[in-house]
């Protein structure tokens, strides 16, 4: 009988499936893309203002561990490998182009490295959330600690507002590139970000999953808004909140 062993800490690969995104990147896009779906949605009116302040300062600190993580992670996560994939937008469009010119004159159906253009467009997804988390943050505690009775007007909100609704756009965008890559290319994209693995032969991408980064990463959250509600008076969603929420009521007047 042929007996199979591998190295300390390894699993045999299950056939036709490879680690492509491994679980601390998983946790920080499912965390980061919560916490700012929660700070879109409250951020109008006072009731629900400390929940919304607390999940855009988690957006920030997810920032900093991307960075971190970027700079100092495994070769996938790697800054320096996300600025690669950005660089070859230019390549690539002239690339799709050419393919669309020769199918409108031959009628043909040239290749394009559609697995290219997945890693481009979710590169610059992640680099254009990367860049606008910054100013959307800053703008927001200069809003939340009422900067723009110093500086003159409420352009501090209108600076703010308008990041949130670029940042909004961004996302929007990123989920319609999910959804035409997965039409494209016949697979679920998505999934990738929920598993890690992509139905594909070939070795893995990300070598190790570091679920231990993934699970200090949450707890951290998770100590954060748990610190949070405890200063907060009333906790981050007061009774009066999910009062008015439950019967309809805006948050425009205050009690």
């Amino acid at each position: 009988m042929n007996t199979t062993t591998f190295p300390p800490g390894t699993a045999p690969a299950q056939p036709g499936r490879r680690r492509v995104v491994d679980a601390p990147t998983r946790v920080f896009h499912w965390l980061f893309a919560l916490s700012f779906l929660g700070a879109y949605l409250t951020a109008d009116g006072e009731r629900l203002r400390l929940l919304h302040v607390t999940l855009g300062y988690t957006m920030a600190g997810l920032l900093v561990f991307r960075v971190l993580y970027g700079l100092l992670g495994p070769r996938q996560a790697g800054l320096t490998l996300l600025w690669r994939k950005v660089s070859g937008l230019w390549p690539w469009a002239k690339s799709l182009k050419a393919a669309v010119n020769t199918t409108a004159e031959v009628d043909a159906h040239p290749a394009v490295n559609w697995r290219q253009g997945q890693n481009l467009f979710m590169a610059l997804a992640i680099v254009a959330l990367l860049m606008l988390v910054l100013p959307l943050t800053l703008s927001g505690y200069a809003t939340y600690n009422e900067w723009g009775d110093f500086l003159g007007g409420d352009w501090v909100a209108d600076v703010h507002e308008f990041f949130g609704n670029t940042v909004l756009a961004v996302v929007l965008a990123h989920i319609a590139a999910i959804v035409g890559l997965s039409v494209l290319r016949r697979k679920n994209l998505a999934a990738q970000m929920v598993t890690g693995r992509a139905d594909e032969p070939g070795p893995d991408l990300a070598k190790r999953n570091h679920g231990w980064l993934a699970a200090l990463l949450l707890c951290a959250v998770l100590a954060y808004w748990t610190w949070e509600w405890q200063q907060s008076p009333q906790g981050l969603i007061s009774e009066q909140a999910i009062s008015a929420v439950l019967s309809g009521q805006g948050d425009g007047e205050n009690d």
